[in-house]
């Protein structure tokens, strides 16, 4: 089965709502490729890795979180970018990048995914901030509290890779924060809504002492490696609804 390619596009704003968002970067169609769409990939960054993958594998079109033109960068098409770029139009390879809306989607983002994994129903989360409109991250409760290394282990189970943690490890937590990808700003937020434990992608210098003198338990468990679950949800979900053939490809970031 296929889907046209405009049909394909309006489905997804229409699921992800992008124009709720003040975003970094345009969301949905960056570069167009074939008309339709039978083989869909997606990934977390639209690299040079991920672009030359997606072409062996012959995909259509690639669904990702990181797509391009981002606030603030540079217009000109040279560098890396003619070349990603070259890649997509050589092989009629369309680029579909959606980024805060990716995030944020209470059943298919990347916050509402991996409290999935850490093992909250979606009914047991919350928004983080509930007040905001846009507003990223999560929030639950344990139904008894546990050593916050319980949650680390777990978060390495998740993610292949050990997290970064700021804290005691024998810490009872209960009240879960949580927001994927460079979120660690959000440190404060959690703290208001009376968090435990918070979690995200990456550390700043800044969070490390914040953590520390106010008491609230700090996991950074990878940028990528938190975001790797809402686009390959999307992916997933669209290949049910199109009857489309779905392959996730994962280029590993350390970060």
């Amino acid at each position: 089965m296929s889907v046209e390619l405009p049909e394909l596009c309006q489905y997804l704003d229409q699921c992800l709502q992008p124009q709720r968002f003040k975003d970094y970067c345009p969301n949905g169609l960056q570069v167009e490729g074939k008309a339709r769409v039978v083989r869909l990939a997606t990934g977390v960054t639209a690299c040079q890795r991920l672009l030359d993958a997606a072409v062996e594998w012959g995909a259509d079109a690639l669904l990702v979180h990181h797509g391009y033109f981002w606030t603030g960068e540079a217009p000109q098409i040279v560098g890396m970018k003619r070349r990603r770029i070259a890649t997509l139009l050589a092989n009629e390879l369309s680029l579909l990048a959606y980024h805060l809306p990716l995030d944020a989607h209470p059943l298919l983002g990347n916050n509402a995914c991996l409290g999935k994994l850490l093992g909250f129903d979606h009914q047991d989360q919350a928004p983080l901030q509930p007040d905001v409109a846009d507003g990223l991250g999560n929030i639950a409760d344990l139904a008894e509290p546990v050593p916050v290394r319980q949650v680390v282990a777990q978060l390495a189970q998740i993610t292949g890779r050990e997290p970064l943690h700021v804290g005691d490890p024998d810490k009872p937590v209960r009240r879960i924060a949580w927001c994927t990808g460079a979120a660690q700003g959000y440190i404060d937020t959690a703290l208001l809504a009376g968090a435990d434990l918070y979690i995200t992608g990456e550390a700043s210098e800044q969070t490390v002492h914040t953590a520390r003198e106010e008491g609230i338990e700090f996991i950074a468990a990878g940028h990528h490696a938190t975001e790797r679950y809402g686009v390959q949800a999307v992916g997933e979900h669209l290949a049910t609804q199109f009857s489309l053939q779905h392959r996730f490809i994962d280029i590993d970031n350390p970060v």
